[in-house]
């Protein structure tokens, strides 16, 4: 890792994007208990702010204001919190330094969009600044897969393919700019609770473990009647099975007019897919109107990952 260049900046502000999977394909577990993923992400522009302020040696504390802020932990369960002493440990400047972290959060708690990853990509390149360590992004992907599934993509953004755990990621040759209503779920809805019904279930029928070409082509193409037909998420099922809601407004997402519709990762917001923004905005103010979600947001995507404001 680094060496630091001391001091840093008095405050730095990092805010890092949601994703959506626009494809999910999840093997059967292994022994470690984690599923194997095959998966296209897409960073949209849905955004958490982390903002870093230099702390007394060895100190590091948390506050979480916004969307959700009561529903989490401030001390080392929170993901944030773990990136930044996890640099610290790394750039062997345990004791040496503290920081105080800021969460502005407006991704919804447990919504399937990675708030909480995007949390903890902020926090390493705020506190990589803060601290005066010399590291881009891409230089805190290996600190950020130890963090977690989510964490390397939330860094890079735009549009990728994710493998392993999903913490594996390669930028994906794409083109477009694509327009989405997001429907967030009345309520959460718990990750290993959907991965152990999806265990359950069992794939049904049985699917490829695998980003298929006609995905890839349609995400190359930037065409979004292309992809609308293509946005596969393995995990949908066993999450509409618990929630049976879902399935219900995505059928009204389609006869809203959404030309793709799908469940974010692992619920319980849904993705739809528009042909245009004037579509896109229609679709959310329909959706927001049904009464069949809590709330609803206009989004694009792809847009960058972590950088400073």
């Amino acid at each position: 890792m680094a060496e630091p260049i001391l001091p840093g900046p008095p405050e730095i502000t990092v805010r890092a994007p949601a994703k959506i999977n626009l494809t999910l394909r999840v093997g059967p577990a292994r022994r470690d208990g984690f599923h194997p993923l095959a998966t296209v992400y897409q960073a949209v522009s849905l955004y958490e702010e982390v903002t870093a302020t230099p702390a007394e040696a060895g100190v590091f504390d948390l506050e979480v204001r916004g969307e959700g802020a009561d529903q989490l932990p401030t001390d080392d369960r929170n993901l944030a919190l773990r990136a930044a002493r996890l640099l610290a440990e790394d750039a062997a400047l345990d004791g040496q330094v503290g920081v105080s972290l800021v969460i502005n959060k407006q991704i919804p708690v447990a919504a399937g969009l990675a708030g909480g990853s995007a949390d903890a990509a902020a926090a390493l390149l705020a506190c990589a600044e803060v601290w005066g360590l010399d590291l881009a992004p891409q230089d805190l992907q290996p600190l950020a897969a130890r963090l977690g599934s989510d964490v390397p993509f939330a860094l890079i953004g735009g549009t990728a393919v994710g493998s392993g755990r999903g913490e594996s990621v390669v930028p994906a040759l794409a083109r477009g700019r694509y327009h989405w209503a997001l429907a967030f779920g009345r309520r959460g809805l718990s990750t290993p609770a959907v991965y152990a019904r999806y265990d359950e279930l069992g794939p049904t029928p049985p699917s490829p473990f695998e980003v298929s070409t006609e995905l890839m082509n349609a995400v190359r193409s930037g065409d979004p009647e292309l992809l609308g037909g293509q946005l596969i998420n393995d995990l949908q099922a066993p999450a509409i099975d618990l929630m049976p809601e879902l399935g219900t407004l995505l059928q009204a997402g389609r006869d809203l007019g959404a030309i793709g519709a799908v469940v974010s990762g692992s619920g319980p917001t849904c993705a739809f897919l528009a042909g245009s923004e004037s579509a896109a905005v229609n679709l959310t103010v329909g959706l927001s109107s049904s009464g069949l979600c809590r709330s609803t947001r206009y989004v694009t995507g792809p847009v960058p990952g972590a950088r400073r404001t």
